[in-house]
C-alpha cells in the first residue's frame, strides 16, 4: 500500500506500509523522542514488536523507516488485567458498543521528525484496512500528560459515563474508523453507474467486454428481477464496486462436489432428508471376495463414510438452519484402535498387505465433514488383518507344499483390492437456503471493505441464510473471501471451482469469548456431540469446572465462544510443561524470540471446536484464548496414526490447523553420554517421547493473514524428491496451499508403525527417516490418492489413476523415480550352451507376464513389510531356499535381513549379474573385500556374472521353484523357494505409458530443462525419472547425481515464483542464455545394514560416479585418511580430504553402531574446523576416527545451526572493510593466483589485516554468542566467567 505523507515544503515522498520485523528495532529506536517516553513509558521495543497483535512500519522507497506503531488487544496499564479490560473500561466510559472484536490499543508510536502527523494518519488507515472488524483504536494517556498535537488531531477523548469522572491514573482517547476508512454505502445499482464501473472492470479483465460487448454491465443491471439483484458501493456519489447476486443455485451439483454436510446442503431442513449412511449390509463371503478382479478393485476409491478419516456427515439431522447452535462442527468419525507398541511390528507388516486403494484427504480440513484423516489407525482394517493372520497361521501348520499353496492364496486374498462401497452423498429435500454472487468487482482502494456488501445482499433475499461464491482455482484469494468459509471439495471432485460460503450469522458482531463456567456444559455437549473423542473433551471440561487444574496440579483453562447466547466454540488448553523439549527439538524460534516469553506464557492446545458458520473468526478466537489465558504462544502436537491410543486421546483433532503454522523439527546431536556424564544436556532435552508434528500460533500471528493458494498441485510419486517438494510448500508459514495432492501406490512414507527390521531391509539416502516422517506429518496438508498414474490428459489437465479415478490438476509434478522391476528371463535353454555373449533376448527388456507369487521387488517400506511377513511365516518356518538376484546395495541389505530373520545362510544364494557400470555400489575395494569375506564367512553362495535365463526350466507356473542363469562360462541352476530381484532400477511401465501417450518428450527418461519444465508448461519433472535436454550437452548428468531432498526443495523454490508474492513472479519458463544445468551443494548419502552385521555409511560430493581408482590417480585428488580395518578394533573409517583441505568423502564400515547423523555433518568442513585434523593425524595422535569424532570438542560441529553460524561468519568477513574502498574479500582476491600459492609473507599480511580490522574479535564474540544461545544443547563448553 503506497501513500504520500511528506510534510509541507518537502518534496512528496511515497511510502509503503508493512509488518514490523524484529530487525527493525534499532532503526525504530533512532526515532524515539522525549515525548515518546512521556506518553508510552520506557519500553523494550523488541518485546513490543514480539507481542503486538499488529505492528506496522512505514518505509520510503529507500527502505528507510519513517514511522512505527504497535497495537495490542488490551490497554497498556499495569493495573488492568488484560482479560478484564472491557469491564474496567465500561465502568468509566460510555462504550457499550466496544468489544474485543472491534477494538485495538495503541501501545507505541514513533515517527521521523516532521512526519508525525502523516505517519500517524497512514498507520491508522493501514490498521483499519488490515483488520476490517476493528472500529475503534484507543490510546491510553497517563495522568497529567497530553499527546502532541499531531496525535491529538487523530485521537479524541472518550465520553465518560454519567456517574463517573473516569479513571484516576489515565485518560483514554479514541480514533473512530468512520473518519479514516468509513463503511461503504451499498445501494441497488442503476444504469447510470455503468460509466463509473466499466473502467474498474476493464482494469481487472477485458474478458467480459470481449464476450458480451461494451454494454454488458448496463444490460445486466436492467435485467434485475426478484431472483437477481445488482448492488454497488458508493463513495461521494461515485460507484466504486459492483456485486451481482442471484437465487439460482445448483444445489445438487454443489452437494456432489463439496462437503456441505455442516451447512445442511445449503437447504432448509426437511423430514425426508437423508444425512447419514444407511446400515452397511453384510459383506459377501470371503470366497467371493477372493475371486474379484484385482485391477477393477484397485480402481475403487474410498471417501465420505467409507474413508479412513474424520467422518463424512453429521450423524444427526440439523434443525432449523436459523439456529446458530445447530451448525455444529462436523462429525470426526475417527476409528479407535490402540495401535499398541507391543504389537506394532507384526501389525505394521500385516496392515501393509491388507491395504486398499483409497483417497485420504488432509487432516487440516477437520472442520468439514468427510474431509480429514484419522488420528488413529483404522479399526476395520486392523480387524480384517487379524482375521487373515489367523487364516495364514492355520494354513502354515499343514504339510510344506500344501501349506505353501494355502498361504499364497491367503496372501493374494489379502493384497487384493476389494470393492469399496460407493461414496455416500447426503440427499436434501428442503427449500433452497442460499443465493450466489455471480459477478463481483471493486476498486482496490476500497477492497478491504468488500464485506460491507453482504448486509445489503442478505436483505435482498431475507429467506436465505447462506451466501455462496465460486471462483476458479487459479484466481488469487481477494479480501471478500477472507470473510467466507472455504468448503472442502469431495474426493475426488472434478469441478474446476472453489466454493466459499458465508452464513448470515457472520454479520452478527456479538461474537464473544469468555472463560467457561458450569452452566456452559450442556451447550458445549451439544456443540461437540459429533466430534470424536468428545468424551475426553467433556471430561477435561468437567475437571476444569471442578478444580481449574489436573489432578497432578497442571493448570487447566477452558474458554467458550458465544453468539446470540448460544455456545458456538470451545477450547481447552493447559500450561506447556515441556517447553525445553519443544525449543530443543523444533524451530519455534523461527516464529518467536524465546527469551521474550515467560515460561507460563506458553500454552498447550488440547481441544478446539468452532461452529463452521464462524470459521472466519477462528483467528480471533485464538487471539482471545491467548489474551484471556495470559498466554503468548500456543502449541498443538499431531501424532502419527500408529501412536498409542492413550497418547492421542489426550487431544482431539482441531479445526484451527489452517490458522496455525507448522514448525520444522530440528536435527538432534547424538551425544556420547558415557563420556559427557554431568556435562550432558538436561533430561528435558534428552527426553525420548513419541514423535509428533508441532503446530504453533502466537500473538503476532493472530492478525497476520496467510496468502491462500487454491491452485491444484498434483505430485505423482512419493520419492524423496516428491516428499521434499511437498514439505517445502506445506511449511511456508505465510502461504496456505489448499490443494496439494500426492498420487502414490502406497501413500505417504512413514504411515506404518515403526519396525526396525523393515527399515533395515532397504538402504537409505538419509533424506527422511521414519521419525522425521512423523515429525513432518504431511498428511496434515496433503490429500493422498492411493494408486498408480495410468493416463495424463494434457488437454483436460487431469491425471487418471488406476484407469478409473480422475484427479484434475493445474500444475503436475512427476517424480516417480525408478524402481526395481520384475526381471525378464532371456528365455535361453541352458542345455544349448548359450553364453551371455549370444543371448537371443536382452536381459534389460520389460517383463509383461504374470508376476510369480514368490517373487519380490522391494522398493519401499510397504513392499518390505509384505516381504517380511512372508519371510517370517513361510520362508523361515520351512527353511526354503532364497535367491537374491542383483549386486546393488539393497541386494546386500536383503541378504542381511534374511539372515537376521533366522534363515540359514546356506539356504541363500546371491546371484550377481555382470556389472553394468565401471563403479560398484561401494566404489571402495576395502568395503568390497569386507563384504565378500562376510558373505563367505556366513556361508552364503555367491555367483558373479550371471543373467537370468529361465524360471522352472521354461515351464509355466504361478511361482518360482527353480531358476537357471547363463554366464560367460557354464550355466547355473538353483532351486528356489523365494526370489528377490534387485537387478536394475527402471522407470515404472505404467508411468512410462502415461508420459509417452501424453506426448511428453521421453528420451530414455522424461526430458526436462534446468527449471524442471517438460514440453508442457503445466507439467514438471524431477528426480531419477528425468534427464536434461540435449542442448545442455550434459547427457551423463541427471538429478540422480544429486541429493534428492535438495532437488525437491529447489523444485519448490522454482514453483513458488508463481505463487509467493514475496519473490519475483514468473509467468513461464525462464530464458537460458548460457544453457547450464543447476549445481547442487548437499552431499549424496548412502547408508545400509550389511551382511556380517556391518553398519555402512558413505557421504560424497554430488556428481558423476567415477571409479575410486581413477579419482586417486588425479593430481588434485587430495589425500585419504584411514583408521582401522573392517571387523577389527578400531573399525574402518576413511576421510577424503580434497585439495582445499576440506572433507569431501566419508566412508564408515563398522560392526558397532555409530551416530550417522553426526558423521554426515563433517562433510564440507575444513580440517582446521576439526581441531587441526591433518596435523594431528600426521603426528599419529589420531588412531580411531570414531573415538576422535565423539569427543566433546566436536559436538558443536554437529549442531543443526552450526552451518548457519558458518554462513554468518563468512558474511562478516566478506563485508568487513579493511580500507575506504576495499573489503577483506577484495584483498584476498587481489593476492590469490590460481597457479601460485600464497607466500608466507602474504599470509602474514592477511592475518595482520584480519586481526587489526576487528574481524578476529568479532568472530570470537559471535562464537561465544553461538555457544551461549544454544547452551541447552551444548552445556559441555565453558563460558566466560565459569573458570
Amino acid at each position: 500500500m503506497s501513500a504520500t505523507i511528506a510534510p509541507e515544503g518537502v518534496p512528496p515522498e511515497v511510502v509503503n506500509a508493512r509488518r514490523t520485523e524484529s530487525i527493525d528495532a534499532p532503526y525504530i529506536l533512532k526515532l524515539v523522542q522525549n515525548s515518546t517516553a512521556t506518553l508510552f513509558g520506557r519500553v523494550n521495543v523488541v518485546n513490543i514488536i514480539e507481542k503486538a497483535v499488529l505492528a506496522v512500519t512505514l518505509v520510503n522507497d529507500k527502505d528507510e523507516i519513517l514511522g512505527h506503531a504497535a497495537f495490542f488487544d488490551y490497554p497498556n496499564l499495569d493495573s488492568v488485567d488484560p482479560a478484564e479490560w472491557e469491564n474496567w473500561m465500561g465502568s468509566y466510559y460510555d462504550c457499550k458498543k466496544v468489544s474485543s472484536l472491534n477494538s485495538l490499543f495503541l501501545h507505541y508510536f514513533v515517527a521521523k521528525t516532521g512526519y508525525v502527523h502523516g505517519c500517524a494518519r497512514e498507520i491508522i488507515r493501514t490498521a483499519f484496512n488490515a483488520v476490517p472488524d476493528v472500529h475503534y483504536l484507543f490510546l491510553v494517556v497517563p495522568k497529567n500528560v497530553y499527546p502532541e498535537a499531531e496525535i491529538a488531531d487523530l485521537f479524541k477523548p472518550m465520553n465518560k459515563g454519567e456517574t463517573t469522572s473516569g479513571p484516576l491514573e489515565c485518560a483514554i482517547f479514541v480514533c473512530h474508523r468512520h473518519k479514516h476508512v468509513p463503511v461503504l454505502h451499498i445501494r441497488h445499482a442503476r444504469v447510470e453507474d455503468h460509466d463509473d464501473l466499466t473502467p474498474i472492470f476493464n482494469r481487472h479483465s477485458d474478458m467480459l467486454k470481449m464476450t458480451y460487448g461494451d454494454y454488458f454491465l448496463s444490460e445486466l443491471i436492467e435485467a434485475q428481477d426478484e431472483n437477481m439483484n445488482c448492488l454497488v458501493s458508493e463513495v461521494d456519489g461515485t460507484a466504486y464496486g459492483f456485486m451481482s447476486i442471484s437465487s439460482d443455485v445448483n444445489y445438487k451439483l454443489l452437494n456432489e462436489c463439496f462437503e456441505l454436510g455442516p451447512f445442511h446442503g445449503l437447504q432448509k431442513s426437511h423430514p425426508d432428508d437423508i444425512t447419514t449412511l444407511a446400515k452397511t449390509p453384510t459383506p459377501p463371503p470371503k470366497e467371493e471376495l477372493e475371486t474379484q478382479d484385482r485391477t477393477s478393485s484397485r480402481a475403487s476409491s474410498k471417501s465420505g463414510e467409507a474413508s479412513k478419516g474424520i467422518g463424512a456427515e453429521p450423524e444427526t439431522k440439523r434443525g432449523d438452519a436459523n439456529k446458530i447452535g445447530e451448525g455444529t462442527p462436523a462429525k470426526t468419525d475417527e476409528k479407535k484402535e490402540s495401535g499398541s507398541k507391543q504389537s506394532s511390528r507384526r501389525s505394521s507388516r500385516a496392515d501393509s498387505m491388507a491395504s486398499e486403494t483409497k483417497i485420504k484427504p488432509r487432516l487440516s480440513d477437520a472442520n468439514m465433514g468427510g474431509s480429514s484423516g484419522s488420528l488413529l489407525s483404522d479399526k476395520n482394517d486392523a480387524e480384517a488383518v487379524t482375521e487373515t493372520l489367523k487364516e495364514m497361521e492355520a494354513a502354515s501348520r499343514r504339510d510344506s507344499q500344501a501349506s505353501q499353496e494355502s498361504a499364497f492364496g491367503s496372501s493374494r486374498a489379502m493384497t487384493q483390492m476389494t470393492k469399496l462401497p460407493k461414496r455416500f452423498v447426503p440427499t436434501y429435500y428442503g427449500d433452497p437456503n442460499a443465493f450466489c454472487i455471480q459477478l463481483f468487482c471493486i476498486d482496490e482502494r476500497y477492497e478491504m471493505r468488500s464485506v460491507d456488501f453482504l448486509a445489503k445482499a442478505f436483505t435482498c433475499f431475507p429467506d436465505r441464510d447462506f451466501c455462496i461464491i465460486t471462483v476458479p482455482h487459479l484466481v488469487p484469494e481477494f479480501p471478500l473471501l477472507q470473510e467466507f468459509v472455504r468448503i472442502t471439495p469431495r474426493c475426488p471432485s472434478t469441478l474446476s471451482q472453489e466454493l466459499y460460503v458465508f452464513h448470515k450469522s457472520g454479520l452478527l458482531k456479538d461474537f464473544m469469548v469468555r472463560p467457561a463456567c458450569t452452566n456452559d456444559y450442556s451447550g458445549v455437549e451439544k456443540l461437540v456431540k459429533n466430534v470424536d473423542l468428545h468424551e475426553n473433551l467433556l471430561k477435561d471440561l468437567q475437571q476444569y469446572n471442578r478444580a481449574r487444574r489436573d489432578n497432578d496440579g497442571t493448570e487447566l483453562q477452558a474458554f467458550v465462544a458465544e453468539s446470540q447466547k448460544q455456545i458456538v466454540g470451545i477450547a481447552i488448553i493447559r500450561r506447556e510443561e515441556d517447553i525445553e523439549y519443544l525449543r530443543s527439538h523444533y524451530n519455534i524460534e523461527d516464529f518467536i524470540y524465546f527469551n521474550h516469553h515467560k515460561r507460563d506464557e506458553h500454552g498447550h492446545l488440547h481441544h478446539y471446536a468452532l461452529n463452521p458458520v464462524f470459521s472466519h473468526l477462528s483467528k480471533h478466537f485464538l487471539k482471545e484464548i491467548l489474551r484471556l489465558g495470559h498466554k503468548t504462544c500456543l502449541y498443538y502436537p499431531l501424532y502419527p496414526p500408529y501412536t498409542d491410543k492413550s497418547v492421542v486421546e489426550k487431544h482431539s483433532l482441531i479445526g484451527a490447523l489452517p490458522n496455525m503454522v507448522p514448525v520444522r523439527h530440528r536435527r538432534q546431536i547424538v551425544y556420547p553420554l558415557d563420556k559427557l556424564r554431568h556435562n550432558s544436556p538436561s533430561d528435558r532435552v534428552l527426553n525420548q517421547v513419541d514423535p509428533y508434528a508441532l503446530n504453533h500460533i502466537n500473538r503476532k500471528l493472530t492478525l497476520e493473514p496467510k496468502v491462500t493458494i487454491n491452485a491444484r498441485i498434483v505430485v505423482v510419486g512419493a520419492s524423496d524428491v516428491g516428499i521434499g517438494f511437498l514439505e517445502a510448500l506445506a511449511y511456508c508459514p505465510h502461504l496456505r496451499f489448499n490443494n496439494l495432492t500426492l498420487i502414490s501406490p502406497h501413500g505417504l512414507p512413514g504411515e506404518m508403525a515403526k519396525d526396525e527390521q523393515r527399515d533395515l531391509m532397504l538402504s537409505t539416502g538419509h533424506c527422511f527417516n521414519h521419525t522425521e516422517a512423523a515429525m513432518i506429518a504431511l498428511r496434515t496438508w496433503v490429500n493422498v490418492v492411493y494408486g498408480k498414474m495410468t493416463v495424463i490428459d494434457r488437454k483436460k489437465k487431469v491425471v487418471i489413476v488406476n484407469n478409473d479415478t480422475v484427479v484434475p490438476y493445474d500444475h503436475l509434478v512427476i517424480c516417480t523415480g525408478q524402481q526395481y522391476q520384475i526381471p525378464a528371463p532371456t528365455d535361453v535353454n541352458v542345455s544349448s550352451g548359450v553364453t551371455n555373449d549370444t543371448l537371443p533376448n536382452s536381459p534389460d527388456r520389460r517383463y509383461f507376464g504374470v508376476k510369480p507369487k514368490n517373487l519380490f521387488t522391494i522398493n519401499d517400506e510397504y513392499d518390505a513389510a509384505v516381504a517380511l511377513y512372508w519371510i517370517e511365516n513361510i520362508l523361515v518356518k520351512y527353511q526354503k531356499k532364497a535367491i537374491v538376484y542383483g549386486s546393488t546395495l539393497d541386494a546386500y541389505t536383503c541378504v542381511q535381513t534374511l539372515v537376521s530373520m533366522g534363515l540359514a545362510a546356506d539356504k541363500i544364494s546371491m546371484v550377481q549379474p555382470p556389472p553394468a557400470y565401471e563403479v560398484s555400489c561401494f566404489n571402495n575395494p576395502v568395503v568390497e573385500e569386507a563384504m565378500l569375506d562376510a558373505l563367505k564367512e556366513l556361508g552364503v553362495d555367491i555367483y558373479e556374472g550371471y543373467y537370468l535365463a529361465q524360471w522352472n526350466d521354461g515351464k509355466e507356473s504361478t511361482e518360482v521353484k527353480s531358476a537357471t542363469f547363463t554366464s560367460q562360462r557354464s550355466p547355473l541352476r538353483l532351486d528356489c523357494g523365494v526370489f528377490f530381484s534387485y537387478y536394475k532400477k527402471a522407470v515404472d511401465y505404467d508411468a512410462f505409458r502415461a508420459i509417452n501417450d501424453a506426448c511428453l518428450v521421453y528420451d530414455g527418461k522424461l526430458v526436462i530443462d534446468a527449471y524442471f519444465h517438460t514440453n508442457d508448461v503445466a507439467i514438471r519433472g524431477a528426480g531419477s525419472l528425468t534427464k536434461f535436454q540435449r542442448k545442455y550437452h550434459a547427457d551423463k548428468w541427471t538429478h540422480a547425481n544429486f541429493n534428492s531432498k535438495e532437488v525437491g526443495v529447489h523444485l519448490a523454490t522454482e514453483m513458488l515464483h508463481q505463487f509467493d508474492p514475496t519473490v519475483d513472479p514468473q509467468s513461464g519458463p525462464q530464458e537460458e542464455p548460457l544453457n547450464l544445468i543447476p549445481i547442487y551443494r548437499l552431499p549424496k548419502i548412502k547408508g545400509a545394514f550389511l551382511p556380517g552385521g556391518y553398519h555402512y555409511l558413505h557421504v560424497s560430493k554430488p556428481g558423476l560416479d567415477v571409479s575410486l581408482q581413477i579419482q586417486t590417480a588425479q593430481s588434485d585428488y587430495g589425500q585419504d585418511l584411514v583408521t582401522g580395518k573392517p571387523g577389527q578394533s578400531p573399525e574402518f573409517f576413511c576421510l577424503h580430504i580434497n585439495q582445499y583441505k576440506s572433507v569431501q568423502t566419508i566412508t564408515c564400515l563398522s560392526k558397532k553402531p555409530f551416530p550417522s547423523n553426526n558423521m554426515i555433518c563433517l562433510y564440507g568442513l575444513h580440517e582446521k574446523s576439526l581441531n587441526n585434523l591433518l596435523s594431528r593425524f600426521d603426528e599419529g595422535l589420531i588412531t580411531d576416527f570414531y573415538s576422535y569424532f565423539q569427543e566433546a570438542w566436536c559436538l558443536a560441529v554437529y549442531h543443526d545451526r552450526f552451518a548457519d553460524f558458518r554462513d554468518e561468519l563468512r558474511e562478516l568477513l566478506i563485508t568487513r572493510q579493511v580500507s575506504e574502498h576495499q573489503t577483506l574479500e577484495d584483498k584476498v582476491r587481489e593476492l590469490i593466483d590460481e597457479d601460485i600459492p600464497l607466500s608466507e609473507s602474504q599470509r602474514k599480511e592477511l592475518f595482520d589485516i584480519y586481526s587489526k580490522s576487528g574481524s578476529k574479535r568479532d568472530i570470537e564474540t559471535r562464537l561465544l554468542n553461538f555457544l551461549t544461545y544454544n547452551y541447552y544443547h551444548l552445556p559441555m563448553y565453558a563460558k566466560p566467567g565459569m573458570v
